[in-house]
């Protein structure tokens, strides 16, 4: 029997929730009313609009219904991992757009970009009010090495829409880099539904040694892809004198993002070492 809880509705993240899907909604539909467009950016964009918003709305029907309850899932994993992870969309989103395809006389544009990037403060506000505080029992990715995956899968994600095929399979020193941000994607994909899946615990061995040792792992293969891409990638790309989402800004973009998330590796390993290591369970 399905019983209807109101107070779901009511509390803050609940009516952030509410203003989220909204929001979305409109800003979907602003960009969808301007026309369409084949790049990936803007697939990426309205994919991001309309994932937020299609997912929003399931969590709250699933919390206002009280079923969130039946479903075999860590809900409070599920619900932080996607805010987490609208927040990051959304932040690319609200600068990719922007970037590649407003302009001054677009007030149906500007007005988009607007809502995403309200849209995006209040995924934030979410996460910072589901994120786990100091001494407090949650889900492991309600806590900061939690995050920290889904910000590595998410990173990996612009990675791979800023890929060209056609270049870096010409290269083997670029496929290196392409598989060192395939393989750590999907390891961090992978622990991730494993948390949401409540499937960690189950694995026979000392997961957060084994985690802590993919973390150094992944460090130093991110180390490889950030002194490997840019040597391999400007050697035979110079800039062009107009460049707007050519293969140089792309080659530019995975750079960066390589960088970011060789840091966030860092981090990430830094944290786990000293858990592990330096923090004497209570």
């Amino acid at each position: 029997m399905v019983t209807l809880n109101t107070q779901s509705l009511t509390v803050p993240v609940g009516i952030i929730r509410l203003f989220e899907f909204a929001l979305t909604l409109i800003t979907f539909s602003l960009v969808a009313s301007e026309g369409h467009n084949s790049t990936s950016f803007w697939a990426w964009c309205m994919f991001t609009w309309c994932f937020c918003c299609f997912m929003t709305l399931l969590i709250i029907i699933l919390e206002f219904t009280g079923l969130n309850a039946k479903v075999r899932i860590s809900w409070d994993d599920f619900t932080t991992a996607f805010a987490m992870l609208s927040t990051l969309m959304l932040l690319a989103a609200s600068i990719i757009y922007p970037t590649f395809y407003v302009c001054s006389s677009c007030p149906v544009k500007i007005a988009a970009t607007v809502m995403s990037c309200v849209c995006f403060c209040l995924y934030a506000a979410e996460v910072g009010l589901t994120r786990a505080k100091p001494g407090e029992i949650s889900g492991f990715l309600s806590t900061v090495p939690g995050l920290l995956k889904v910000l590595e899968a998410f990173v990996a994600c612009i990675i791979f829409i800023c890929l060209d095929s056609g270049f870096y399979s010409r290269f083997p020193g670029l496929q290196w880099c392409v598989a060192v941000y395939s393989i750590c994607f999907i390891v961090s994909l992978l622990i991730i539904i494993l948390t949401i899946g409540r499937s960690l615990a189950r694995i026979p061995i000392p997961l957060d040694k084994c985690l802590t040792g993919y973390n150094i792992l992944a460090v130093l293969m991110y180390l490889t892809a950030v002194v490997v891409w840019p040597v391999y990638s400007f050697k035979y790309i110079q800039k062009p004198p107009v460049c707007r989402n050519c293969l140089w800004s792309r080659l530019v973009a995975v750079s960066c993002m390589s960088c970011i998330n060789l840091i966030v590796y860092i981090v990430d390993t830094v944290y786990s070492v000293r858990l592990v290591f330096f923090v004497s369970p209570a």
